[in-house]
């Protein structure tokens, strides 16, 4: 059975983890664009109107981004920052649309200015630290979510992103933590990301499936009894080798009860290895 996606796949799907708000990426509201607007000189709609207020040409702009017209959309924001200079929402925003389009000097750049522009502005620095986690600068990366998080620490994403980069740094411990914290806060989250894009970036195939497990191991801990099987269908299908520890970890003690988990472990979904 082939994988479901190979581990470039998982990098590119990062990206857009988690989501966009309307001032940065979060586990809310999954984008991930089907097709990437042409990076040429060509644009798709009218030029940014001069008389135009910085209001509306911001607005403007969000409503291209929505479209997946990314280039139109940075016009609108430029031309709203010659109305309203060194704003911080609007380099994020500018710097969100760069990072949609695979541009990560540019992205970053933006990110810089609007953090520059409003030190206290968590938005910026989570999405700040998903550059560096593309770069696998994972160390800045967690220093960046851990700088949004002391600003905003009620924000699933952030923490999700966290545990992302301590998983990829294979501080286990340290990540299911941060993770835990994310599902306090949104139990949905993983669903959301694991729609809009993997919430880590995985190197190897077993990378992979121990992250699985690792949430099936969350849910299961949180009565979740659903989602917990379904991570460990994903675990078995990537091989994971240690899939037996389901049957002495405490945090599946109440799933090993359920009937389906029975069905499940008989079943050994392809792909698993003894």
């Amino acid at each position: 059975m082939p994988r479901r996606c190979s581990s470039i796949a998982f990098l590119l799907l990062l990206v857009f983890l988690a989501a966009l708000t309307a001032t940065g990426f979060s586990a809310e509201r999954p984008a991930i664009p089907d097709q990437v607007q042409n990076t040429s000189t060509i644009r798709g709609v009218e030029p940014p109107p001069i008389d135009a207020t910085a209001e509306s040409l911001e607005n403007r702009g969000d409503g291209l981004r929505a479209q997946k017209l990314y280039l139109d959309a940075i016009d609108y924001y430029q031309a709203a920052l010659v109305k309203k200079p060194n704003d911080a929402a609007l380099y994020n925003k500018m710097g969100i649309a760069e990072l949609l389009m695979q541009r990560w000097p540019q992205a970053r750049k933006n990110f810089e200015r609007a953090i520059k522009a409003d030190r206290d502005y968590a938005d910026a620095y989570n999405n700040l630290g998903v550059i560096f986690y593309i770069g696998k600068k994972y160390g800045k990366a967690i220093d960046r979510y851990n700088k949004a998080i002391h600003l905003k620490e009620d924000t699933a994403s952030y923490y999700s992103n966290l545990g992302a980069a301590l998983f990829s740094k294979k501080d286990f411990e340290k990540s299911v933590i941060a993770y835990s914290h994310a599902l306090q806060l949104d139990p949905d989250v993983f669903e959301r990301t694991s729609k809009a894009g993997v919430a880590a970036q995985m190197a190897k195939p077993e990378d992979r499936a121990h992250y699985d497990y690792v949430v099936a191991k969350l849910y299961a801990k949180m009565g979740v009894a659903d989602r917990s099987l379904e991570y460990l269908r994903r675990a078995m299908e990537e091989g994971y080798k240690s899939i037996d520890n389901v049957y002495k970890d405490e945090e599946f003690a109440t799933l090993r009860k359920d009937p389906r988990f029975t069905e499940l472990m008989t079943a050994r979904p392809q792909g698993i290895t003894d």
